[in-house]
């Protein structure tokens, strides 16, 4: 059995995924973005795993806050990072890590690239790796051994696919995406 810690990194790890997905909106180039909306992340291992969470998302994959609510709207946990460190906040208290890379492996149990997360949310391939045209032909494309589906992109959602076992599926739906 797993300790409950880690299914509340699991759950601040998922809307910290889905938490970057979201069309581009106007403003300053740069400036930092206050994203919001709900997600929801699978995991098929032994037991599968799924979470879903509200989210309100700032920063980069450099540095960044994400507060995450459950149903009913308190806040559940924050995760805040910057160069160098990462800390998950929940009413257990504060638990700090080296990177956002390391809080991944640690919530979800697996490497997950979260530098081309920010990207591959917003609609676009990551610039730090070579990708193609999804070989299934529906919208999106495929980059780093993951499917980016951009099917419903005009409603706000968004879905990253990794195939390889175990298979992880995060989707997100934005706030006022699609109106």
């Amino acid at each position: 059995m797993r300790p409950p810690r880690r299914d509340l990194l699991a759950f601040g790890m998922a809307a910290l995924l889905a938490g970057c997905a979201t069309p581009p909106r106007p403003g300053a180039p740069g400036a930092a973005e206050t994203l919001s909306g709900r997600l929801a992340v699978r995991v098929d291992s032994q037991p599968p795993r799924s979470m879903s969470a509200s989210f309100e998302l700032t920063g980069t994959p450099a540095q960044g806050l994400l507060v995450l609510s459950g149903p009913l709207g308190a806040t559940a946990a924050q995760a805040r990072w910057a160069p160098g460190e990462a800390a998950l906040i929940t009413s257990d208290g504060r638990t700090a890590y080296p990177d956002l890379d390391s809080l991944a492996v640690e919530a979800l149990g697996e490497r997950i690239p979260i530098a081309a997360l920010f990207d591959w949310l917003r609609g676009r391939a990551w610039p730090g790796a070579k990708s193609t045209p999804r070989s299934d032909g529906e919208a999106g494309f495929e980059q780093l051994g993951w499917r980016i589906s951009l099917a419903r992109w005009s409603e706000g959602w968004v879905e990253a696919r990794r195939p390889a076992a175990p298979v992880v599926t995060v989707r997100a739906k934005l706030d006022g995406a699609g109106s």
